[in-house]
């Protein structure tokens, strides 16, 4: 009994060899899995600042509630990011935060960075009520906004003109639309599930992965043919009964 069972076990141990369908499938789905491009982090709470190094004593300024920053570098304590791209009018600002302090994403924001521009009004000391109707004793001038810094309680916008960066003082915050790409990303929809009378699709396979199970099918099917054609029973022969 055991030596006619031979072939079928030899079957058994070659086909998981010659089928090895679902590390092919888990290989290909590998393949079609792309690594993301550029990871970002959302400032997603007020107090989260941008530092010209790796220590608080440099900081630049707070990142606008709910936009991001790019990270080019995760550190344990600090990560390296970029605030901001160099696209005219406005220009890239590197620099540090605390890694503890960004909410990093899966995805890439719309529109990560805040683009306000502030504009400020100078009064001209003295009067020239005597001579003229005063009408330039104001002037106005507008500024590319990033953040917001203190000195002591004095308040101050980190801006750029002219491409330039500088601080000017500020009477009262500045207010903007907040970002929303966090907050729609996370409170989408839950991706349904197939139904459970119906398979899961797989992911396709390669060509050369094809070609390998095809081959696989014809050895296979070739060694059963010789080991069923070697076991075959002779034919009686004349004069037995």
């Amino acid at each position: 009994m055991i030596a006619a069972m031979k072939p079928f076990i030899l079957l058994a141990a070659l086909i998981p060899l010659l089928f090895p369908a679902p590390a092919l499938r888990a290989a290909a789905a590998a393949e079609e899995t792309p690594a993301p491009a550029e990871v970002y982090a959302v400032a997603a709470r007020g107090d989260v600042w941008l530092y010209a190094e790796e220590n608080e004593e440099s900081g630049l300024f707070l990142l606008p509630y709910t936009y991001y920053v790019r990270v080019t570098e995760r550190g344990e304590e600090y990560s390296a990011v970029v605030y901001g791209e160099d696209a005219a009018p406005y220009r890239a600002v590197k620099g540090y935060c605390k890694t503890e302090m960004l909410t990093f994403v899966d995805f890439i924001p719309e529109r990560p960075f805040l683009q306000l521009e502030v504009t400020v009004t100078y009064t001209v000391p003295g009067t020239s009520s005597e001579m003229g109707n005063g009408t330039f004793d104001e002037i106005e001038r507008a500024f590319h906004y990033y953040g917001t810094s203190y000195l002591g309680t004095q308040r101050y916008f980190y801006v750029l003109s002219d491409g330039v960066f500088d601080y000017i003082p500020a009477a009262r915050d500045v207010n903007y639309e907040l970002n929303t790409d966090y907050l729609t990303e996370t409170a989408g929809p839950a991706p349904e599930e197939p139904p459970a009378s119906e398979p899961a699709p797989s992911a396709a396979l390669s060509g050369w992965q094809i070609a390998a199970l095809v081959l696989g099918g014809a050895a296979v099917a070739a060694i059963a043919f010789f080991v069923l054609r070697g076991r075959r029973s002779p034919a009686p022969s004349e004069g037995e009964f």
